[in-house]
Parts: C-alpha cells; sequence; structure tokens
C-alpha cells in the first residue's frame, strides 16, 4: 500500500485546492476564509470600492512571497490586482494606467485602468481607434470637439468614435477602465458618439437565464461592439456553457464566484480581469454573500470574415 508521504505532490495541491473549494461552502468570510467583499472598514455607500481599492491577495497568503491569482494561457487569461503594474499612460498627462488585455496575449482590442491624479488630462486614440470608458470613481468631465462639457459620475460611460475629438479632465483622483479597438467601418454606417449611465439603460430579457443584463451601447450595425452589464444573485449562475467566435474582456465590478475558462475553474472577486479568446469554453456562478456585477465587451455586428 502507498504511504501517504509516497502521494506526488501534485496530488497535495489537488488536495489542498479541494480543500479550499469545501471550505467555501462553510467558511464565513468566503474564499478559504478570505476577507469578505465588504468588510467593517469599508464604505457600503461607494460603488465599485473593491476595484478601487481591492484586496491584494487573500489574507492567509498575503505574507507569501511571489503569490499571484494572475493565470495566462493561450486562450485565456485572469489578471488580478496583485500584478497590476501601473505606469504614465502614452499621451495622458499625470495619469498612470495598467493594461490588462492587449493585442500581446492575442485580443483585437485592448483593456486598462486609468488612475487619474489631481489636474490630469486624458490624450486621444491612435487613428481610426475608438474609445469606450467607463467611471469607476469619479467625477471625471469629458469635453467635446464642440466645447461642450458633461460631468461623469461613478457607474456612467462615454462611447467615443473613431478619430473624434474629445478630452477628459479631473480636477481630483479618478479611476476609469477604458476599452479600445481599431474600427471596422461598415459601408453607410457611422457611429455616433453616446454618453449615459448604468441606471437608464433597461433590463433585457434574457431566456432560459436568470442574471439580469443591461446593453450599454445600441445593438445596431454602426457599433461594432458592445458593452453588457450583468448581475447575478448569490447562487445563480449561467445556464449556457458559452462557446462562440466572440472576444471578451470582462472586470468583475462587485462580488466574487467561479469563472470556467476552458479546463480550467478560478474563483474570482471584485478586481479581476478576465480575457477570453474565440472558442474558449466559458461559464460563471456567483457565491458569497453579495451580488455579483461585471463589465463585460463583446465584438458584434460583423461577419468573422
Amino acid at each position: 500500500m502507498q504511504s501517504f508521504s509516497a502521494i506526488p505532490s501534485i496530488s497535495l495541491l489537488l488536495l489542498a485546492t479541494l480543500l479550499c473549494f469545501l471550505n467555501l461552502a462553510v467558511s464565513e468570510e468566503g474564499f478559504c476564509s478570505a476577507p469578505s467583499i465588504i468588510d467593517s472598514n469599508s464604505n457600503g455607500n461607494t460603488l465599485y470600492s473593491k476595484v478601487i481599492n481591492p484586496t491584494l491577495s487573500p489574507s492567509h497568503l498575503q505574507d507569501l512571497p511571489g503569490f499571484t491569482r494572475s493565470v495566462y494561457r493561450s486562450d485565456h487569461a485572469l489578471i488580478t490586482p496583485e500584478s497590476h503594474v501601473f505606469s504614465p499612460l502614452p499621451d495622458w498627462t499625470n495619469t498612470f494606467g495598467a493594461y490588462l488585455v492587449s493585442p500581446a496575449m492575442g485580443a483585437h482590442f485592448v483593456m486598462y485602468i486609468a488612475k487619474m491624479q489631481e489636474s490630469s488630462k486624458s490624450g486621444l486614440p491612435p487613428k481610426d481607434v475608438e474609445r469606450f470608458v467607463f467611471v469607476l470613481q469619479g467625477p471625471v468631465t469629458l469635453t467635446n470637439v464642440s466645447g461642450i462639457g458633461q460631468t461623469l459620475m461613478v457607474d456612467s460611460f462615454a462611447y467615443l468614435p473613431p478619430n473624434s475629438e474629445h478630452l477628459f479632465e479631473s480636477f481630483e483622483t479618478a479611476t476609469l477602465v477604458v476599452f479600445e479597438r481599431r474600427y471596422a467601418y461598415l459601408e453607410n454606417h457611422i457611429p455616433e458618439p453616446i454618453v449615459g449611465s448604468t441606471d437608464q439603460q433597461p433590463l433585457l430579457d434574457t431566456p432560459g437565464e436568470v442574471f439580469q443584463l443591461r446593453k450599454l451601447l445600441p445593438t445596431t450595425l454602426p457599433y461594432d461592439f458592445n458593452i453588457h452589464i450583468m448581475d447575478f444573485q448569490p447562487g445563480e449562475f449561467l445556464n449556457v456553457k458559452e462557446v462562440h467566435y466572440n472576444q471578451h474582456g470582462l472586470l468583475l465590478l462587485e462580488g466574487q464566484g467561479i469563472y470556467r475558462l476552458g479546463d480550467s475553474w478560478y474563483p474570482v472577486e471584485a478586481g479581476d480581469a478576465i480575457w477570453m479568446a474565440p472558442f474558449v469554453p466559458q461559464w460563471y456562478a456567483a457565491l458569497g454573500k453579495i451580488p455579483t456585477r461585471y463589465l463585460l465587451y463583446k465584438d458584434v455586428n460583423r461577419n468573422p470574415l
């Protein structure tokens, strides 16, 4: 009979992982006794506070050198806050950015966090590149080519078509998540700038599913991508195990759960970012004590050829 000491180290690792997930069901604090999404020191009135001030690692691993939950594979990536690397954003003033998704990993878009300091200004994207901005911490002021300014608060967003003059300014600290991609032109179809907020968007039908869905951009042909806001109550999950040609870029805004990507299963929480390549199997279940909300990029309205 094989002794316990002879069990290969990989088996011990799998056993530890299994015990971690089992503990999830009985722990009062979530992932293997990691801190709750909302703790006694957090401001419950601040939207997306865990994205702005993330838990850099579970409490029992904070003193473990070299630890990260980030993973990169050929068909997906999980980028977690403890591995973010911020540096000055090109063409922006007094702003630091962390690129979470880019063509270097196989994506056809970029997704980054922009941390604007006092008296900061945005730069323009490259030629023929469109931009979508979602405010995580604000306020910020958006000024268009006509010199008209609008104030964007938390949960507000703006879509800027390719080659449109615009400026984001912040007179105090602000945090944005930004998506940019090279626009796929379609004859006789021209996208228009859009400014709005999540609560203005109607809930849409999701046949066969239980989550709540809002789409922040029109579903019409001029727009070659959309941004979804998806809300899950604890215990809810995707019914469809999706495999499709679309790419995704995801930022978990609130809550925690389990995300399947390919053959891997990842515990995730607010502040985590995910890239999904075409045709990678994907599935999500919300866990913990508070609802999940995530923001999801999806390319649409164009022939894959």
